[in-house]
């Protein structure tokens, strides 16, 4: 006889039933329990914003733990919790990795559950429609008219940017019966994609992965502010043509990784428009500002791309993933047309079950719009345009801070959330390596989680005071009273190392 999923108190809950179904949420409800608790204690024994210790004794405790005797779900989900780097601390804010909304979280859990997947009509009807749905408010979002625009749920901007510079590559090398996604690119007619020099590397894998070579990527300068620069673009763009290469993209960032820049998009869109080719902004991480009436102007210009990446989980305050790809115009995903007898016949399409197949690049997926599309009717565009303004803020605070402590040294004024810094040792030529282990001592003692990058270098054969600490302010529950004690702590920290 099978046990009752909700097995009485002090009963055991029967591990093989199902989430789905009627007794689905029965079967949950006590395991969520033992999840939510040992979250808590996790947490709690962790203290900060992650524990402290050598990478190597964490990873010979967690796999102790896992290969235990008594290793279960409450045990290894304590376990996860403790030797997280977790994102809602206000030390931790390293990467573009945010905390996410509870009620996002309560959504993902939902689509967990129910495991509808993308890729066939008769999987997923009401996700079908909601992802489509979602798809068209986030178009109007970014400057599309909706009903010509289409777009995809992906697993973030990496999937997203290939995504784009398939259709590009798609569009700039097909010829007069040739299909390059069938037949392979043409190496003599050699394709080039134009992106800056602080473009995302996921440029040049996606690149490598469509038979181009990650050479057909021309860097192009930047300004002092990490902006293309319109200028080297149009010569870039003017030596390709009479060089003979065929021009597939420019990509634009609006928001990179390091410091938060936005290239000049309304410019980049007119070069990319002259010399014929397509425009793809990568806003992975500055989307989220078209959800500010106060930031969304640095924006301005990216309803003229051909195709936009967004990620929601960067700068929306989603778990993972939360991926969006948006083209301006629907036909422009031709290429990516398939058609499988078991999941979108032509007659269930003519007879009205639509399919999503043709939209990505994988088959089987979940139903990532469902969080997406609850968040914004729980907050809506200004709720969530709220929580950038605070982030937003609460760099310029950080940067402030920065600014006026005689140890620290500010970068620039950041943009977005992102602010670049460094301690001034009292040797300056071992700054780099100040930095550097300045911020690994931070991991190690548990007291702070910071990025870190390198600047380029202003001049040919400089190679010493590049790297720069990293704050990527992303948690709106962070207070100035808690920047001001990160702050205090790496300068202690700092002077710590400074004595050795």
């Amino acid at each position: 006889m099978t046990a009752d999923p909700a097995a009485p108190a002090g009963g055991t809950p029967d591990p093989t039933a199902l989430a789905g179904g009627t007794a689905g949420p029965a079967a949950l409800r006590p395991l969520l329990e033992t999840v939510l608790t040992a979250l808590a204690a996790g947490s709690a024994r962790r203290g900060g914003p992650l524990a402290a210790g050598d990478p190597k004794a964490l990873a010979a405790g967690t796999a102790h733990a896992l290969h235990a005797p008594e290793a279960s779900l409450a045990t290894l989900a304590e376990l996860l919790a403790h030797g997280a780097a977790d994102p809602a601390d206000p030390a931790c804010a390293a990467h573009l990795h945010c905390p996410p909304l509870a009620v996002a979280v309560a959504a993902d859990l939902a689509a967990s559950a129910l495991n509808p997947s993308l890729d066939s009509w008769d999987q997923a009807p009401a996700a079908t429609v909601l992802e489509t749905e979602l798809l068209a408010e986030l178009a109007a979002l970014v400057g599309y008219q909706p009903q010509h625009a289409a777009g995809v749920l992906t697993s973030g901007g990496t999937e997203s940017n290939l995504l784009g510079l398939m259709l590009a590559r798609d569009r700039a090398l097909r010829t007069a019966g040739t299909r390059p996604e069938l037949d392979g690119v043409d190496p003599a007619r050699r394709p080039r994609i134009y992106a800056s020099r602080a473009a995302h590397f996921s440029v040049q894998r996606a690149a490598a992965l469509l038979g181009l070579g990650e050479r057909a990527v021309v860097p192009v300068a930047v300004d002092e502010d990490q902006r293309l620069d319109p200028a080297a673009l149009a010569e870039a763009l003017a030596a390709g043509r009479r060089a003979g290469r065929t021009p597939v993209a420019v990509v634009a960032t609006a928001g990179t990784t390091d410091t938060g820049a936005v290239d000049p998009l309304r410019r980049c869109a007119e070069l990319a428009a002259e010399h014929g080719c397509w425009l793809h902004v990568d806003a992975a991480y500055g989307g989220g500002a078209l959800l500010s009436e106060r930031l969304a102007p640095l924006l301005d210009g990216v309803a003229l791309a051909d195709s936009v990446s967004l990620d929601w989980h960067k700068f929306g305050w989603q778990p993972v993933a939360a991926g969006v790809f948006l083209v301006r115009e629907a036909a422009s995903y031709a290429p990516l047309a398939r058609r499988a007898a078991y999941l979108n016949p032509v007659d269930d399409e003519e007879a009205g079950y639509p399919s999503l197949l043709g939209r990505s690049l994988r088959t089987t997926r979940r139903a990532d719009a469902f969080k997406i599309a609850v968040t914004l009717r729980t907050l809506g565009r200004d709720g969530l345009g709220r929580l950038v303004d605070r982030c937003r803020a609460l760099a310029l605070t950080a940067a402030d801070l920065v600014r006026r402590h005689p140890e620290l040294e500010l970068h620039r004024e950041p943009l977005l959330t992102t602010v670049l810094f460094r301690a001034l040792p009292a040797d300056p030529a071992r700054a780099d390596r100040f930095n550097a282990e300045l911020r690994r001592r931070l991991l190690a003692d548990g007291r702070a989680v910071l990025g870190r990058t390198e600047l380029p270098a202003p001049a040919p054969g400089v190679t010493g005071g590049l790297v720069r600490l990293k704050l990527t302010l992303l948690n709106p529950h962070t207070t100035e009273a808690d920047l001001a004690g990160l702050l205090a702590a790496v300068v202690a920290t700092a002077r710590e190392l400074d004595r050795r």
